[in-house]
């Protein structure tokens, strides 16, 4: 089939030179005819340049110079023979603009066929470019998609000229706005991986509502980057497959500088639902492993200090009947009573003492204070979080107003934001909330001190928790009590 495609091809283009060749063949022999054995005065060597056309459509640029060449020693032999006894100024004039001609057309035919060797070897070149990259679409094992966000950088591009360039505002003054930005993104292409982990439909359907779940807040971002002229978003959001299957993918696009390429902008994903799993697998058996092993130095302490007590304690319950009976005497033995009582005194603080050094081994030395950031120490602490708080879908807004560096124990500070987070997010986790929001504010009230806040959207102080507010293992009553602390700048 190709073959005979290529002969069919091979043919064409040979009548087609066959017939321009034998055309010029016969316009240039009836030229030189009529300039040569005819008594019409004019510039018929002029007509030469009809000739060099249909040449320039039959050979190449050499048989070009060629013939052109050619036709210029026609029309010279034709000059001499016809003016060599009756030389005349109009007849050589005649002659020269006739060479002229014949000259200005070959060079500009051989320019011409230079831009047009030119435009081959570019489109040829842009062909195997298109195909290679082709190829490395289709067959990489990454998911891939070519995506048209020229109507969605239109839309948002107009809302950003009307000064409308915060997206968080737009969505929340209009429920609309979100769907009507993805019905503005047009799948062009899904390579085989794509189709793979999404399934052929979800994966090559014109618009994203199928595949896509509705995480607003990271969708929200995309839009931001697009408006403000971001280049890059890279974050892990969730997507649907065919049958329904929900994974989570790290989500990667790379925006042109030319407003004129959205039309083709390459998304790729990568399915992190099996990583993600294995790491929330991990950190539920080492926070297990952390549980049990504070379990286990637990016991292993109430042991020690119970054996270490044992000593001191029964010394005091034997000294005690013993002061009793001296007391009981007729007359009281006083210095014997006495000598109880220092004992028992003894042996009290001998106790006291072993418990003050048991809590001065769990107790951690003073940290050592350091210049911090709020917002890289709050990023740092959300970081630590991730996990937990994808885990119970809770959500997360920052606000931190400008503050310098401050001098803190870095690890006391996070333990305790860690903490406020952790409680936060179990007591909305046990009130089943529908929003589940948790807001960390930090602002500086006056120069010597840095307040933060951490407000969750969970039911509030229930009537019955007011009495054991500030009962030590009450979550609810920690949490809440926790809810903002204030801290010294200059401390």
């Amino acid at each position: 089939m190709f073959a005979s495609q290529a002969i069919r091809r091979h043919g064409s283009a040979f009548g087609h030179d066959l017939a321009f060749g034998l055309a010029c063949a016969v316009l240039a022999a009836t030229v030189f005819f009529i300039d040569t054995f005819t008594e019409i005065e004019g510039a018929i060597a002029v007509l030469y340049v009809i000739a060099t056309l249909l040449a320039s459509q039959a050979s190449t640029r050499l048989g070009l110079v060629a013939a052109a060449s050619l036709f210029a020693v026609l029309a010279l032999v034709s000059f001499f023979y016809t003016h060599s006894s009756n030389y005349d100024l109009q007849s050589t004039i005649r002659l020269l603009v006739a060479l002229a001609a014949l000259l200005v057309t070959t060079m500009l035919l051989l320019k011409t066929e230079t831009a047009r060797l030119a435009l081959l070897s570019m489109n040829a070149a842009l062909k195997e470019s298109e195909t290679r990259y082709r190829s490395i679409f289709d067959q990489t094992r990454v998911a891939l998609w070519e995506r048209d966000y020229s109507r969605l950088r239109a839309y948002l591009m107009d809302f950003k000229a009307k000064g409308d360039a915060d997206v968080k505002r737009l969505a929340l003054n209009d429920p609309q706005f979100v769907g009507e930005c993805l019905s503005r993104i047009v799948v062009v292409a899904a390579n085989e991986a794509a189709r793979d982990m999404l399934g052929p439909q979800a994966a090559s359907t014109g618009e994203l509502r199928r595949s896509i779940l509705s995480d607003h807040g990271k969708f929200l971002e995309l839009l931001q980057v697009i408006m403000d002229g971001g280049r890059v978003y890279e974050d892990k959001v969730e997507a649907r497959t065919d049958t329904g299957e929900e994974k989570l993918v790290l989500l990667s696009i790379t925006f042109p500088e030319d407003p004129a390429a959205f039309n083709r902008v390459v998304v790729s994903m990568v399915d992190v639902t099996q990583r993600e799993l294995a790491l929330q697998t991990l950190a539920d058996a080492q926070s297990e492993l952390a549980r049990a092993s504070k379990a286990s130095a637990i016991g292993a302490m109430s042991a020690s200090l119970a054996h270490e007590l044992n000593q001191p304690l029964g010394a005091i319950l034997v000294n005690g009947p013993t002061l009793l009976r001296w007391l009981d005497r007729d007359p009281p033995d006083v210095a014997a009573a006495r000598r109880s009582c220092e004992r028992i005194i003894r042996d009290a603080q001998r106790a006291s003492e072993i418990i003050s050094n048991t809590r001065g081994l769990l107790s951690q030395t003073a940290g050592k204070l350091e210049p911090v950031r709020i917002d890289d120490l709050i990023d740092e602490t959300l970081a630590l979080m991730e996990h937990e708080l994808q885990r119970s879908a809770t959500s997360i807004v920052v606000e931190v107003g400008s503050i310098a560096s401050v001098p803190i124990v870095r690890i006391e500070l996070q333990q305790v934001l860690i903490n406020l987070l952790s409680n936060a997010i179990q007591a909305m986790t046990e009130s089943q909330s529908d929003q589940r929001l948790i807001t960390v504010t930090a602002d500086a009230p006056d120069p010597d001190h840095l307040r933060i806040v951490v407000r969750d959207s969970g039911p509030g102080i229930d009537a019955k928790i007011l009495k054991k507010l500030f009962t030590p293992f009450n979550t609810k009553g920690h949490r809440l009590w926790n809810g903002a602390f204030d801290l010294p700048i200059n401390h």
